[in-house]
């Protein structure tokens, strides 16, 4: 049998007091975890795991404890002073989610606040020196999700 309902349980409620989790990483999570538990007891996965799962996290997200609302404002409090709105916004389409809400709306408005943040930790006030630099500068904004016009803009507003 591999892992039996309480213990999924178990496991589920471990995963979501260490952080908030999306439906789709915990449902990964978890069939993974009962995968490994059935091929240490030499068992096959059986046929409705899938199900079981679902069905768990259906309860879980109606008893409060799984909220992708929650995931997505943990998520991007925690990832948007590195990264620009694009690079975010992917990354929670990957766990099958669509940007939206407060949290979101402050994200892009502080868009250019926090490239400006990144692009200062990361270079100081200095001014770029020549063009080989300005290009670094632009790449480094654009490969953390920064839309490339406003990574020109600001590199070339350090400029003298």
């Amino acid at each position: 049998m591999g892992l039996s309902p309480p213990q999924l349980r178990a496991r589920a409620l471990a995963c979501l007091a260490q952080r908030e989790h999306s439906r789709h990483e915990l449902a990964r999570k978890l069939l993974r975890a009962w995968q490994l538990a059935a091929a240490k007891a030499e068992e096959a996965l059986p046929d409705d795991a899938e199900a079981a799962v679902a069905a768990l996290l259906d309860q879980l997200a109606d008893q409060g404890l799984l909220s992708e609302a929650r995931y997505m404002d943990s998520r991007l409090r925690t990832r948007a002073p590195r990264l620009g709105a694009r690079r975010l916004a992917a990354e929670l389409a990957q766990q099958g989610l669509k940007p939206e809400g407060d949290t979101w709306a402050e994200v892009q408005a502080t868009e250019r606040e926090r490239a400006q943040a990144l692009l200062h930790r990361r270079f100081g006030e200095l001014p770029p020196p020549d063009p080989k630099e300005r290009a670094r500068r632009v790449r480094f904004l654009v490969s953390r999700g920064f839309a490339a016009d406003l990574a020109v803009r600001l590199v070339e507003g350090n400029r003298q």
